[in-house]
């Protein structure tokens, strides 16, 4: 083998294990939203279930903060779930200031990871009393769940935590980020580059599953 076919395989191998790094949230746009990132199309199934399966609820958090494409990535994968009718009763609200940050951990209970985020996605539904706004939090949960798995295969971490039902973290949410009445936030989804501490878990349960009928 000569100096220059050395050199070659060793830049192929660089490449592979960079495309290798990316590609899994790419397939997942792909798939999930018809935009692909950087350009191409076409998606790998295996890597879709990769992110299903790997997902986690991530609550520890580096201090590298999350580039603005990113998010704006993550609420186009928001808004690629189904809805009624196909309303699509959503509204996100993206968080990156620190300050701000602080006081959605202060007035939500169990969402204290916030303090080390550094940046979140609020969820909210529009309850407009048309036909099929009574199922916005189903549609705005399916909404939340792409986001979830789309910060998975783009390799961050992030974890879902509830606004809805409760009347007191509604209206503590609400103060935070100024959402109007006419907006219900369903959830605050803390982002951040996770450090590895939080892992998947195998949650199939072969009894769970009914074949035919129950």
């Amino acid at each position: 083998m000569n100096k220059k076919t050395a050199i070659s395989i060793i830049l192929a191998g660089i490449l592979m294990g960079a495309v290798a790094g990316i590609g899994s949230y790419k397939v997942f746009f792909a798939h999930a939203t018809g935009y692909y990132p950087g350009g191409g199309a076409g998606y790998d199934p295996d890597e879709v279930m990769k992110a299903i399966l790997g997902r986690k609820s991530v609550r520890h958090f580096t201090d590298q903060r999350v580039p603005r494409e990113t998010l704006e990535h993550l609420t186009r994968a928001g808004m690629a779930a189904p809805s009624a009718l196909n309303r699509q009763p959503w509204a996100f609200v993206v968080v990156t200031e620190r300050a701000r940050l602080d006081r959605l951990a202060e007035a939500l209970p169990f969402a204290k990871m916030l303090k080390q985020a550094p940046a979140a996605i609020v969820v909210c539904g529009i309850a407009s009393g048309s036909a099929g706004s009574d199922y916005w939090v189903m549609d705005c949960s399916a909404a939340s769940q792409n986001i979830l798995l789309a910060a998975e295969a783009m390799g961050l971490g992030a974890v879902w935590t509830a606004a809805y039902p409760s009347a007191e973290r509604i209206a503590g949410v609400r103060a935070v980020l100024g959402i109007p009445d006419t907006a219900v936030p369903l959830n605050v989804i803390p982002l951040g580059y996770p450090t590895g501490e939080d892992k998947p878990k195998n949650k199939y349960r072969a009894e769970n599953v009914h074949w035919e009928r129950w």
